[in-house]
């Protein structure tokens, strides 16, 4: 049977991450690989978990957040797990549309803005 975990090196080049970003998250717990000696392996369930750990980055939750959602799968299972999901996602549904509309207004005073100068107008 192959062995299909992945060293430290791997994990690193397989999420285009820091060898310092996967440290920081074995430091604060949201991934625990195997040790063997000073070797470091990582399984599939890693592999995954730290799929959501970007996903959910990307999302704009703080690792804060993503540990806590992950620990709901493992204290209570995968309904509560995707139940607290709904709720994050719908909390940060909220404050990415927020950011989008300050972002626009934003964009909108920057344009005029521009244009009054190009214009000769400021």
């Amino acid at each position: 049977m192959p062995d299909n975990r992945l060293t430290f090196k791997e994990m690193c080049a397989k999420f285009d991450v820091t060898p310092r970003t996967l440290r920081y998250y074995e430091y604060i717990e949201l991934l625990s690989p195997e040790k063997e000696g000073r070797s470091r392996f990582y399984t599939p369930r890693e592999v995954a978990r730290m799929t959501l750990i970007l996903r959910g980055r990307r999302f704009g939750f703080s690792l804060e957040e993503i540990r806590q959602w992950l620990l709901v799968y493992e204290e209570k299972g995968t309904e509560a797990q995707m139940e607290a999901w709904i709720e994050m996602a719908d909390r940060q549904l909220g404050v990415l549309s927020e950011q989008k509309e300050q972002l626009e207004n934003t964009i909108d005073e920057l344009r005029e803005l521009r244009e009054r100068v190009a214009s000769g107008q400021f």
